[in-house]
């Protein structure tokens, strides 16, 4: 018989085999829970791997369209011939003619004879600011262009992320940038649609931050695509926003003597005479017909060219564009509770809608702010409790996220049926917003 010796411990009395037994268990124990920290420490990084290499596939597919695009005659009939016309303008010392448009066909044909009939009609800063590239060759110009763009993109999505956790997974959510057609058009056009999201991530970040002055200056910078921009600064006056609208001010008054040193007060007023050309002709393709643009001009001369005259048409524009910012910047100071959290989010998205609808000069590329709004939306999307609220919303969003309906719109020239889509979408968030801000404090979920 083996006989195993006691051992007296704090008046318990065990055998020593025991003690042996549980020391042996709690070393199993605490080994195994180093494998399971050092296992989840290596799905850690093989998620993280993951996501830094599909980072790096869409840097490459980006990167790679550019080299594509950048080739003759392709490059030349993009939208960014027009920019590279207006910044060689001002790089050759004609700023005083930027907006002659016999000199601008005069330079383009000397340029870029492949180029589409368009004209220069962006403010007279911009044309400065990008000066530089003017004096590059038309195809560097271009591929640096390009380059800056895919930057501002692969940029924007981690930029965003903490205000957009919808959805969860990295790669699907860096998957909806992808699929989100008026960012890729955009590239390729070499368009500024890029910047003008980036401005507007700025200002929504700086503003949930409560710097609400730097919000305003940033938006400000967003005024080379000013159709957009001033109604959405408009609606923040009417909600009287102060510190907002100096920041806005401020930027905008140096961008305006940065527009005087361009092109001189001649230039100006050439530019404020181009401007209501354009307007009064919505159906100029040069400038830009209007049955191509998703807004409310865009859908009314769609709706209506055809029975009423150029002045009533104009005339209902102004009065319903005017009536929805009105609207929304009213509905959000009703709605405002002081807190920057969901209700903040949603009435912000229904503010870039707004502004996207009511500027009279809107093409595919430029939607891309929308990405902004459809993302906040997604964050706050509302409860199977509300499933006719669920259906228009997830319905627009999925309309949003085809991107063969923007290509089979351009070419059936229909674009104007975008804005029956995005007026739904306007309306559906400001429900959802306006039924979060009328919970009482204890149930609303920020």
């Amino acid at each position: 018989m083996r006989l195993t010796p006691k051992v007296k411990t704090d008046g318990y009395t065990c055998r020593a085999g025991q003690i042996l037994a549980v020391s042996s268990s709690a070393n199993d124990s605490s080994g195994s829970k180093d494998e399971m920290t050092e296992s989840q420490t290596t799905l850690k990084r093989i998620e993280f791997n993951e996501n830094i290499v599909a980072l790096f596939a869409f840097a490459i597919l980006l990167v790679s369209a550019v080299f594509w695009a950048d080739q003759p005659p392709t490059m030349e009939k993009t939208d960014f011939s027009v920019t590279y016309i207006g910044s060689r303008m001002v790089y050759l010392g004609q700023g005083s003619k930027l907006y002659d448009l016999a000199e601008q066909q005069k330079l383009k044909r000397l340029l870029l004879p492949d180029a589409e009939p368009l004209i220069y009609e962006h403010p007279p800063f911009e044309a400065l600011l990008l000066a530089p590239l003017g004096a590059l060759p038309y195809k560097t110009a271009y591929l640096f262009w390009g380059l800056i763009n895919v930057a501002i993109w692969l940029m924007l999505p981690y930029l965003l992320r903490p205000y957009a956790p919808a959805p969860r997974d990295n790669l699907a959510y860096l998957a909806l940038w992808l699929l989100f057609a008026p960012l890729g058009v955009a590239l390729f056009q070499g368009q500024s649609s890029l910047l003008i999201l980036l401005v507007y991530s700025l200002a929504f970040i700086a503003l949930k931050r409560g710097r609400d002055f730097r919000a305003g200056a940033i938006l400000g910078l967003g005024l080379f695509k000013f159709q957009f921009i001033l109604p959405f600064a408009l609606m923040f006056l009417l909600r009287r926003q102060w510190r907002f609208m100096k920041g806005f001010l401020a930027t905008a008054a140096g961008l305006g003597v940065l527009s005087v040193g361009a092109v001189g007060w001649p230039g100006i007023w050439s530019y404020i005479h181009l401007l209501v050309s354009v307007v009064r002709h919505p159906d100029n393709v040069t400038y830009g017909a209007a049955v191509d643009m998703g807004t409310v001009q865009g859908f009314m001369h769609a709706l209506l060219g055809k029975v009423l005259g150029h002045s009533t048409i104009s005339l209902l524009v102004v009065a319903i564009s005017a009536a929805l910012i009105g609207w929304s910047a009213w509905r959000w100071r009703a709605a405002d509770d002081g807190q920057r959290g969901r209700t903040f989010d949603l009435m912000f998205a229904v503010s870039v809608v707004a502004a996207l609808v009511t500027g009279f000069h809107m093409f595919t590329h430029d939607l891309s702010p929308l990405l902004l709004a459809m993302l906040l939306v997604a964050a706050h999307f509302p409860g199977s409790n509300r499933p006719a609220l669920r259906l228009t919303l997830g319905g627009a969003l999925v309309l949003f996220w085809i991107p063969p309906l923007y290509f089979a719109m351009v070419a059936w020239h229909c674009m104007y049926l975008w804005f029956p889509v995005l007026a739904a979408f306007l309306l559906g968030t400001l429900r959802l917003a306006l039924n979060v801000s009328s919970l009482p404090v204890g149930e609303k979920r920020f």
